[in-house]
């Protein structure tokens, strides 16, 4: 593409807005993140297109940018040409063009450029990834001191533009932003299940990107192949090093570096399930390294110098998070003696001096060593300089996160805050605790002196697939940009339109829905949520019936809910056709889909035990009136459209839409655990399809029933 030289650079925002419609408000640009300082001005239609310029010489990077959102623009039908009549202008800061965008984006700020440029230098912030956006003639100017900045700048131009086509429009607003938080990252799990495709890797690389976060960190207990340990891998589960450097490459060009986390110290059991190295285990087949022994150290060491090979990140991440098993085997004389915080902050000594020749900063979760800040702050300065600490916590505190971080920061070590989006173990995630976690832990890090945020997900029990995971990523990435508080009523109202381009709000209804849902369950004295476990749970069981006992009173509101986020997914798709992201789409349906079926299941499980105590009372009476109702309810049991066949067929239909779901993101890999699942959960109801029919052809013979509890159905719930 070529990038054509700008004419002298004159500002007429007057004229920009006498082309064009009445202004916005500011929360009306649906922006993720919101900007540190944003005035909208107007919108310029794009009937006719977009050109795309570039000061020369054009930076590299900044074509890349350019490149990056004329990709966009064209998804969205949108035309880009030289000729078109709105202007989108790129420039560097160091030029008195980039000078002139800077001074016109700050409040108060005389229009022309200083006659001492450097009266318009940014403050200290603004100066690493920070950008400026102003009408520029019939469209917009953008400046920023780095190429990350000139990215970003870009990338909210990406969202400044609304709809699709020739109906599209561009929003004219005056901008100044950057980050609050250096560091904003993303640590995803490539070990409990779901293996992404290389392809979806990309996507999420750049889906981060264009919402600044500028930093991915892949989860690696065994998944990550390593010519050193040829057992660790299983084969189609595994991240390969030519795909690791690949992905590097790839990220680097959107300005995100690549930290990857390989456990140094605890969650290594599919590693120490192997004879070879059981002896390294504190316990057997356990999940956590031995410290006392020698071989465990050259294993860590092992691993971490493949990695820097790899990586060129500045910075590794050695985990060392819950090392539950520490002290209850071969160290346990040790920890008895000495303490289990000085045995375990004595081994990461160890660890992160073997590893200094690698000349990088060592990250590591706080967990475990936040509970004795005493030694924290004892630990020595060569320690404190080659770490950073990685304060986490995935449910909302009212008393705050202080604790989690206080020891780190009090100890002047570099922290940074690691939020959830509470995705793990769930049918679908639970929003309620992933937006108050998030928002405040952020927040709170931020005052309290962290310098990043590292937003989590995870996969625990291998379920969860990635297109479910998107709202939590996005708030996550709004929250570590931002300075202070983000506002969650703020980012909800913006997520449909910036995500989906979703105008009509009925995919931001349907989250909300979803979110009621979970709040529902989590009221009752259950206090759980939309989790894996109702899901599965026999509703004949034992275990099953003290659930529905609890659950009773809310099923029919929790499926309402669920069924008002189906129908406003199929009102918005209806509206919009061209809607994005309809994977993600796809993955919120299913979870309204599941969280349905949960209150269906214990609804037609009353309904069967009370239909068939019905029928069982009324077996020796001699009227056909009777007679005729035994024969009714037993076919509203079990018949073409008997409760137990829709049992059946809603976890049949689940499990299609579920494989679906799972391959347009992952790999096989791990897939066919969840789908036996479902298919253990289709061959319980149709055994008791068959087993029933035996009943029914009892009673057609003999005019008998066999007592409920033959069948295996629970006692009709009491009033």
């Amino acid at each position: 593409m070529l990038y054509r030289v700008s004419m002298p650079f004159a500002r007429t925002l007057l004229l920009a807005l006498a082309l064009a419609s009445p202004s916005l408000a500011a929360q009306d640009l649906h922006l993720i993140p919101v900007p540190r300082e944003v005035h909208p001005a107007a919108t310029l239609p794009l009937a006719h297109g977009v050109a795309l310029t570039c000061t020369s010489p054009c930076d590299p990077a900044d074509a890349f940018a350019l490149d990056d959102l004329r990709l966009t623009l064209s998804s969205r039908g949108i035309n880009v040409s030289d000729a078109a009549p709105v202007h989108i202008l790129v420039t560097r800061f160091g030029s008195s063009l980039g000078h002139s965008i800077y001074t016109e984006s700050v409040p108060g700020q005389a229009a022309s450029l200083p006659a001492d440029a450097s009266a318009a230098q940014p403050p200290a912030g603004y100066q690493a990834e920070g950008y400026s956006i102003v009408p520029d003639r019939n469209g917009l100017a953008l400046t920023g001191m780095t190429a990350s900045g000139v990215f970003y700048a870009l990338q909210t131009v990406k969202q400044l533009v609304e709809g699709t086509g020739s109906a599209a429009v561009l929003h004219v607003a005056t901008i100044r932003d950057w980050p609050a938080l250096a560091y904003r990252g993303l640590s995803d799990d490539l070990s409990r299940g779901p293996m992404p495709t290389f392809e979806f890797q990309k996507k999420l690389i750049r889906t981060l990107a264009a919402y600044k976060v500028n930093l991915y960190s892949p989860y690696f207990e065994h998944t990550m192949k390593y010519t050193s340990l040829p057992l660790m891998a299983p084969p189609g589960g595994t991240f390969t090093q030519e795909q690791a450097r690949e992905l590097v490459a790839y990220a680097a060009q959107y300005h995100i570096t690549v930290v990857p986390e390989q456990e140094a110290f605890g969650h290594l059991h599919s590693l120490l399930n192997w004879e070879q190295y059981t002896p390294l285990a504190e316990t057997p087949h356990g999940n956590v390294l031995a410290p006392g022994q020698a071989a465990s150290l050259k294993l860590t060491h092992a691993m971490f110098a493949e990695l820097a090979g790899i990586y060129p990140s500045p910075m590794l991440h050695l985990g060392a998070d819950e090392t539950v098993d520490l002290g209850k085997g071969q160290t346990k004389a040790d920890v008895d003696a000495q303490g289990l915080g000085a045995v375990y902050l004595s081994y990461l000594q160890r660890i992160v001096a073997d590893l200094a020749p690698l000349h990088r900063r060592l990250l590591f979760w706080g967990d475990i060593a936040m509970k004795d800040p005493d030694l924290v702050a004892k630990l020595p300065d060569d320690f404190k300089r080659a770490t950073i600490a990685i304060a986490w916590e995935y449910n909302p505190q009212p008393k705050g996160f202080a604790k989690f971080i206080t020891p780190f920061t009090d100890a002047h070590m570099e922290t940074w805050v690691a939020p959830g989006i509470n995705n793990w173990s769930r049918v679908y995630p639970n929003w309620n605790n992933a937006l108050a976690n998030i928002q405040q832990f952020t927040a709170q890090g931020e005052a309290l002196g962290a310098t990043g945020q590292l937003n989590t997900l995870w996969n625990d029990d291998g379920e969860t697939f990635a297109d479910s995971n998107w709202y939590g990523i996005l708030f996550g990435a709004e929250a570590a940009w931002h300075q202070g508080e983000a506002s969650i009523p703020a980012f909800q109202s913006a997520y449909g339109p910036a995500f989906h381009g979703d105008l009509s709000g009925n995919v931001n209804e349907a989250q909300r829905e979803v979110m009621a849902a979970h709040q529902l369950l989590h009221d009752t004295a259950l206090k759980t949520d939309g989790s894996d476990l109702v899901f599965w749970v026999d509703p004949w069981s034992a275990d099953g019936q003290h659930q529905a006992a609890i659950l009773r009173p809310v099923l029919a509101e929790l499926r309402l809910h669920a069924e008002r986020a189906i129908t406003l997914l199929a009102q918005a798709r209806q509206a919009n056709p061209a809607l994005r992201e309809t994977d993600a789409l796809d993955a919120l349906e299913l979870g309204a889909r599941r969280l349905d079926l949960i209150g269906l299941k214990y609804q037609v499980t009353d309904e069967i035990a009370v239909g068939y105590a019905h029928a069982y009372s009324l077996q020796g009476s001699r009227r056909k009136e009777d007679r005729e109702d035994v024969t009714r309810e037993l076919n509203n049991i079990n018949s073409a459209n008997g409760k137990l066949q829709d049992l059946r067929n809603s976890f049949a239909l689940l499990r299609d839409l579920y494989q679906q779901d799972w391959l347009r993101s992952n790999r096989p890999y791990f897939l066919t655990n969840n789908l036996e699942r479902y298919d253990l959960t289709i061959q319980l109801w149709l055994q008791r399809i068959d087993r029933f029919r035996s009943a029914q052809r009892q009673w057609a013979s003999s005019q008998t029933l066999p007592p409920a509890t033959e069948l295996g159905i629970p006692a009709p719930p009491q009033p």
